[in-house]
């Protein structure tokens, strides 16, 4: 459902296009009779061509509209368009990424479109405000396209959804099967970057919110150190975990607007080191960097997808032959202690926060002015509940405030146990300097009665410590993408990145998604799906 904006002020292209882009299974959409094969271009592309800027901004309000519900296509990953209505033609602000179409999670404030973090609650919320994000993105040039959807809440109302759906949007599906799982709770932001609707979205994080839906989808993701981008002004789960990160199709594209975005906000005091700690990551880039570079391999962290492993072990090969020096690391820290810990911590703060953030809204808007008054909404409401309950809003409810001694508590230890005790401890004792596992497994199908059905993953570590964290495509299992983390050290952002570039540019393992139904329809699937054939 695409809930607010119009396509006036566009070009007179787009508005003949819309509804009318088909995918050609290459990345590449046919736009209609007389229309040349449109190949969205990257990030980077449009900053070293800046006459790509108005073609790709009326394709992607062309191809947003072919995949709506309803559609052949039927991605749905866009909640809300920009109305872009006086905006001349062609002309864009200056700045570095001058024109550069740009998606936003839609739990990150703009000033032109409401906010919902998916909820009914929140649909008129529109505070006319940008977040301090979006602000940097619009001053280097940026044109916010639209907002994406989500899993609702950031996927923190209960741990039985379905990871892509919220009242608001609907259920957003996977860009290389359609029957397959976004992932959450960035699922529109990564849906939407594979398919090609726009060159990059920003997503946000808690624990897996960026990471698993860029890996699912087949694209870059980008979690940063917690407080190199501010938090201002976005739908709140945990201060200690949050942040906005970039969703792109390339490890340089994520550098790019990573340069944009970081920075010290006075409104966020994590931030308080960003301007001192953020650099120009995407110079930072090097190709040569995994050359003599000791990396750990967390064994620890597999063990869950067994195609996975396959395409990891190949993976590991592909490291070696680029110069990595690789050491095994087969015991973590206790993740039963740092999941329980964290549990805690994310219960308190989401009442805490999630409060406050209600209490910066609009009341004549927002009506739920508390967490409490959200529960009872969702229960008067029977859309809200159709799919799942919300039983961690409850148990959030329930905390007794952020002076609590079991919070306090819960805190320390999930930071020395992730961090210190964590992932500093595996980087100083394995002389290493970031680790690597498979993000997540391949797709599910998606299941609205039994829900995700969720294996395992890499995202608890950095996300309880704060720390930076990418995934880069590494392979395909059955035709569905399997992604490879590159987790390091506190502000060690640009190393991080650095490592993800020269393996991506060392094993090219990115394919653009297809918009299939199924990988049913895949020759090697479907033929051994079928019965043997009969003997003549």
């Amino acid at each position: 459902m695409i809930r607010r904006g119009t396509l006036l002020g566009l070009t007179l292209t787009a508005l003949t296009l819309a509804g009318c882009a088909t995918p050609n299974g290459d990345g590449s959409w046919d736009l209609g009779e007389d229309a040349p094969r449109y190949q969205p271009p990257t990030v980077a592309a449009l900053i070293a061509d800046p006459t790509l800027a108005p073609g790709a901004l009326s394709a992607s309000m062309a191809l947003i509209a072919s995949t709506g519900v309803g559609s052949d296509q039927p991605l749905n990953a866009v909640i809300a368009v920009s109305d872009l209505e006086g905006m001349e033609p062609g002309v864009f602000a200056p700045g570095p990424l001058s024109g550069v179409p740009i998606l936003l999670k839609d739990n990150i404030e703009t000033a032109d479109m409401p906010t919902t973090a998916g909820s009914m609650a929140l649909l008129d919320n529109a505070p006319g405000r940008d977040a301090p994000l979006v602000a940097r993105l619009r001053a280097a040039g940026a044109v916010i396209l639209g907002k994406t959807n989500l899993s609702e809440w950031a996927n923190i109302r209960s741990s039985a959804s379905v990871s892509g759906w919220s009242a608001v949007g609907g259920l957003t599906r996977n860009a290389h099967a359609l029957d397959r799982n976004a992932c959450g709770s960035s699922s529109g932001s990564g849906a939407a970057v594979a398919a090609g609707l726009a060159p990059a979205a920003i997503g946000t994080e808690t624990d897996g919110s960026i990471v698993c839906p860029a890996a699912i989808n087949g694209i870059v993701g980008f979690k940063p150190t917690v407080g190199m981008v501010s938090r201002t002004h976005i739908v709140p789960i945990s201060h200690s975990q949050d942040t906005a990160g970039p969703m792109t199709r390339t490890v340089e594209d994520a550098a790019i607007l990573l340069s944009v975005i970081a920075g010290t906000d006075p409104a966020d005091p994590a931030t308080a080191e960003a301007d001192a700690r953020k650099t120009d990551f995407r110079a930072a880039l090097d190709v040569g960097s995994l050359r003599g570079t000791r990396i750990g391999v967390a064994r620890f962290l597999t063990g869950y997808s067994a195609d996975t492993d396959a395409v990891f072990e190949q993976t590991l090969q592909a490291l070696r032959d680029a110069g990595a020096v690789l050491v095994e690391i087969t015991e973590g820290p206790d993740m039963e202690a740092i999941g329980e810990a964290e549990t805690t911590v994310l219960h308190h703060e989401l009442k805490a926060d999630l409060n406050a953030y209600l209490a910066s809204t609009d009341p004549r808007q927002v009506r739920t002015r508390t967490l409490a008054d959200v529960i009872a909404f969702n229960i008067a409401t029977p859309r809200e509940m159709a799919l799942f309950g919300q039983e961690t809003f409850i148990k959030a409810e329930a905390t007794r405030g952020l002076d609590d001694s079991e919070y306090i508590a819960a805190r320390a230890t999930s930071l020395r146990l992730a961090g210190v005790e964590g992932i500093d401890r595996m980087l100083s004792r394995n002389d290493v300097v970031a680790l690597i596992a498979p993000t997540v497994g391949p797709a599910w199908s998606i299941d609205i009665v039994n829900g995700d059905h969720y294996l395992g993953a890499a995202s608890t570590l950095p996300a309880v410590a704060g720390y930076p964290h990418l995934t880069v495509p590494m392979g395909f299992v059955q035709g569905l993408p399997v992604g490879l983390s590159f987790i390091g050290a506190r502000w060690d952002d640009a190393r991080i990145l650095s490592l993800g570039y020269a393996f991506e540019q060392a094993t090219r393992a990115y394919r653009p998604a297809t918009l299939r139904r199924s990988i049913d329809a895949l020759p090697e699937v479907g033929s051994v799906l079928a019965p043997i054939a009969a003997e003549p």
